[in-house]
């Protein structure tokens, strides 16, 4: 508990981590080790008003993060005061918008996997504005030549971003017309909501991390997008102030919004880190500069602490998770962890394909409108086939990006961390490695959100020392090598083409439905 030093106890110290997740709230107390001292978990209870729409409720919100923090300290058998900082990490591009001086919140959180602006998409991606906001950055990029001007002449609005899904809300929405109009109304995503509420009110913030993933920020300028905003109407009085990842608060606690990739360690460019939970994140380290992607990586800032900014150009594959989570619905298996071993005790899926598509596919299909399906299906399809299509297609959507990521970056890959739940599964883990041809490094600790923004707050205050003490604290569960046999017979069209009749099966999935 403490030490004994002139006469007087010093206490050991500690820092506290919370992850708000898409299913989950999960707090954990970490020690010098980097070892979990105390947890505590609470569900997040989804809304789904309309179809296509998920919410949130704040203030339920709110109470869970509250007793998270007061459980996992009780279970840790310490005080709050031994506490040094508090990290949090949260699901992105998840918001609500509230009165200034009331802290009442217009309306629920919308989601990320929200679809309530699709309409508003496909009207914009269809408008002429867009045509002509693309042609004109084809010829800016005929004449200059710079990649960044090509990149913005093929970028389309999806329902991921939270800039069309605010641009909805604001019409929709009364109360926040009469706010922007008294010039009380504050926007946030789940981060900025938390930091109003632990300052009661003081502080509208958040970092540049969550600030690059609305798709109203501009990377390569650091700030709020005018351009965006005035071509979407949206006031930047309503948007909070952007700071460093690692900010202080007060003499106590500090806050950060982070990715994984620091609890991962993937502090070096060309490190990649896939985060497979309800969605698949891929992100690879680019350095000190942004990404510029044609195919539909986004460039995100990892992380600013200080003068040292570190980009990240990110691929995700929304439905990962929630596609395992659709089979054990509808009966395919009781257990997650079975799947496994049902994947593996057949020889193959049968000439069974499965989409993940329960939220359209993302780069480098960029279809919002594709739909989710089996296809193959034969009389002779039994269970263990389902399961094991299913799995594949997660490792397939993983070689998808990851060959774009070789194709956009030409950056060497120096190593590749898995975390998230679905990681857990042994034959989604072999299996990517053996399509990308890479090691994969599993972790002993999953919850690499909340190791990621403890690490940030313990370097913060001088807990931990430097990145290289971190690196030595990181632990590795199991290590997946490429088994080049195996994953040929998923590659050569002479043998098992099963790769490309799942490309042939997304190909056949794309444009389904007549509005994304």
């Amino acid at each position: 508990m403490g030490t004994q030093r002139n006469g007087f106890i010093k206490r050991e110290r500690y820092i506290l981590s919370v992850d708000v997740g898409t299913t989950s709230i999960r707090c954990h107390v970490y020690d010098k080790n980097a070892t979990v001292r105390g947890s505590c978990s609470a569900k997040v209870s989804l809304l789904y008003p309309e179809p296509g729409w998920v919410e949130m409720d704040p203030e339920d919100l709110w109470r869970s993060f509250v007793t998270v923090v007061k459980g996992a300290v009780h279970d840790s058998g310490l005080q709050m005061c031994q506490m040094e900082a508090l990290g949090i990490s949260t699901q992105r591009a998840t918001f609500t918008t509230w009165d200034r001086s009331t802290g009442k919140t217009f309306h629920n959180f919308i989601g990320w996997q929200d679809l309530r602006a699709a309409e508003m998409v496909r009207s914009w991606n269809n408008s002429c504005t867009m045509k002509t906001i693309h042609g004109v950055m084809r010829v800016l990029h005929f004449l200059t030549r710079q990649k960044r001007f090509l990149a913005a002449s093929l970028v389309v609005f999806t329902t991921q971003h939270v800039s069309l899904r605010l641009a909805w809300a604001l019409h929709n929405i009364p109360q926040i017309k009469q706010a922007v109009n008294e010039g009380t109304c504050c926007f946030g995503t789940i981060d900025t909501w938390l930091l109003y509420k632990l300052t009661k009110g003081l502080l509208h913030a958040t970092d540049y991390s969550n600030a690059s993933s609305t798709a109203i920020f501009d990377s390569y300028q650091m700030c709020w997008s005018g351009f965006v905003c005035s071509l979407l109407s949206l006031p930047l009085s309503i948007l909070p102030r952007v700071h460093d990842t690692r900010y202080i608060v007060s003499i106590i606690y500090l806050f950060y919004i982070i990715t994984s990739m620091f609890g991962e360690c993937c502090f070096d460019t060309g490190d990649v880190k896939i985060t497979m939970g309800t969605g698949t994140f891929m992100d690879i380290n680019t350095g000190n500069k942004p990404h510029t992607s044609v195919a539909g990586l986004y460039p995100l800032v990892g992380w600013k602490i200080g003068p040292e900014v570190v980009y990240l150009a990110e691929g995700n594959a929304a439905s990962t998770g929630t596609a395992i989570k659709w089979a054990q619905g509808i009966e395919l298996f009781a257990d997650v962890e079975e799947t496994a071993a049902m994947a593996a005790s057949v020889e193959d899926s049968d000439g069974v394909c499965f989409v993940p598509s329960f939220s359209g596919l993302q780069a480098p299909v960029n279809d919002p409108r594709a739909c989710a399906a089996f296809m193959g299906l034969k009389p002779s399809t039994n269970k263990c086939h389902l399961v094991r299509a299913i799995l594949e297609s997660v490792a397939f959507r993983n070689k998808q990006l990851f060959d774009v990521m070789l194709r956009e970056m030409r950056i060497p890959i120096t190593k590749i961390r898995a975390d998230g739940g679905v990681c857990t599964n042994d034959f989604i883990m072999q299996l990517t490695s053996d399509l990308l041809e890479h090691k994969i490094s599993r972790p002993s600790h999953f919850d690499m959100s909340c190791l990621g923004v403890a690490f940030v707050a313990g370097l913060g205050i001088g807990y931990w020392k430097s990145k290289e003490e971190l690196k030595k604290l990181h632990t590795t569960d199991r290590i997946f090598l490429p088994q080049c046999s195996r994953g040929d017979a998923y590659k050569d069209s002479t043998s098992n083409h099963i790769l490309q009749s799942w490309e042939q099966a997304l190909q056949r999935s794309m444009h389904w439905y007549s509005q994304p």
